[in-house]
């Protein structure tokens, strides 16, 4: 097991982002399950619905390259513990909303630490962990989504089976912020990579004091675009499929609560081991070559799911390999950013990159709002999807490998190609 070839601070490493990770997950994941309950109360529209997804994911991206920029300023950890107490306490907050324009605001407000804390914690296990084992650490860290995730869903499941809905949903909402404190010890433990202070130091020698807009220098513009429209791909398809599929399966396929959880739960179960076997794919044959396998295989599935006349019975299998595969790529996302920029930028770069995906798919759960206006739900969520994927694709074809690159301090190779 490639876990025992590391270090104790590399596990320790692991561990804090794992835990924290997983609690972004539950954080976030709680809203698009409350979705049908909040129209039935609030008489919110499909539109509203989506909107607020948008706008949490328009302030995580905001969110995500702030933190990204701080982190190469002030520290890794530092910037850790501050994204995770803010989105824990937002999503707290949520649970005392009484209308549309109330969420919207908390929403928003919890996007800011969500985004910061998936670009700090990232860049931390990437710059921590030796180059053989890159891949595989970021994506072990990336499948603690599906945990935190499957933990909202039983949640979900459990507090609905014990209050009515009108209460419930702000439950689901005020516990959101019990895991930040499990994660909070943790991380007052860790410390900065080596890299990262060997680049800090160097930097004050030459009395460097270094720019963030360096991404958009002429040296790794052309990096900067392409890495940032492989991000808006693969997040576009995501969100326009986690946001509605809980919505989806109850209104168009008529679940209830407990049945829609149970076709939740196949779905995620599937994407935990689609995490680990594609971060295991991302070092053993490249970055670009699994991304371009997995988002064929996704978009595929996400046909077949939502516009292919199928029985409940085949939708739930099928529902093992679709989370499989849309969830499954991101694993090797964040090693890949980390290695496309060099040490003195590495954390903006990331945060920029992933971050501009997540703001500009953050549109199409909104897009599917709209559309779902003029279509059947179902075809209006593959229609997003397939060309999300296409996305995925063309811009992967342009962007180098970078599997097995060593991670300097101020020295990086800048990536070509």
């Amino acid at each position: 097991m490639w876990i025992k070839d590391t270090s104790k601070d590399e596990r320790k490493t692991l561990a804090a982002a794992f835990a924290g990770f997983g609690t972004d997950a539950f954080d976030f994941m709680i809203y698009p399950m409350l979705i049908p309950t909040l129209i039935a109360v609030w008489g919110m529209t499909r539109a509203q619905a989506g909107s607020i997804a948008t706008g949490a994911l328009i302030t995580s991206a905001i969110g995500g390259w702030a933190a990204g920029v701080l982190s190469d300023k002030y520290g890794r950890v530092r910037m850790l513990q501050l994204t995770i107490l803010w989105f824990s306490f937002f999503t707290f907050l949520s649970g005392f909303t009484n209308s549309y324009e109330q969420l919207f605001v908390t929403r928003a407000l919890q996007g800011l630490g969500f985004g910061g804390e998936w670009s700090v914690g990232s860049v931390l296990v990437a710059e921590m962990i030796q180059a053989r084992h890159r891949g595989k650490a970021v994506g072990l860290v990336q499948s603690s989504w599906a945990v935190g995730w499957g933990g909202a869903v039983i949640a979900f499941w459990a507090v609905y089976a014990l209050v009515a809905p009108e209460l419930a949903w702000r439950i689901l909402f005020w516990i959101g912020v019990l895991p930040a404190f499990l994660i909070l010890y943790i991380r007052r433990n860790l410390k900065d990579p080596e890299v990262y202070h060997a680049n800090r130091a160097k930097m004050k020698q030459d009395g460097d004091k270094g720019s963030f807009l360096e991404i958009f220098s002429p040296q790794l513009l052309s990096t900067t675009l392409r890495a940032s429209l492989l991000a808006t791909g693969m997040q576009g398809a995501v969100y326009a499929v986690n946001t509605w599929l809980p919505t989806y399966l109850k209104t168009e396929r008529q679940l209830s609560v407990l049945n829609t959880s149970g076709y939740l739960l196949v779905w995620i179960l599937g994407s935990f081991p689609g995490y680990l076997t594609s971060a295991y794919l991302s070092d053993r044959i490249g970055r670009r070559y699994c991304f371009m396998l997995f988002a064929c295989s996704a978009g595929v599935l996400i046909v077949a799911y939502t516009q292919i006349p199928i029985t409940n019975s085949l939708m739930l299998l099928l529902g093992f390999p679709l989370g499989f595969f849309l969830n499954g790529i991101f694993a090797g996302i964040g090693a890949y950013l980390s290695e496309l920029f060099p040490s003195r930028v590495r954390g903006s770069g990331q945060g920029f990159c992933y971050n501009f995906g997540r703001a500009v798919g953050s549109i199409c759960p909104t897009l599917v709002g709209y559309l779902s206006d003029t279509m059947p739900l179902g075809t209006a969520i593959g229609y997003m999807a397939a060309g999300a994927y296409l996305l995925v694709i063309l811009s992967v074809l342009t962007l180098p490998e970078t599997r097995g690159r060593e991670l300097m301090p101020t020295t990086d190779p800048v990536p070509t190609g």
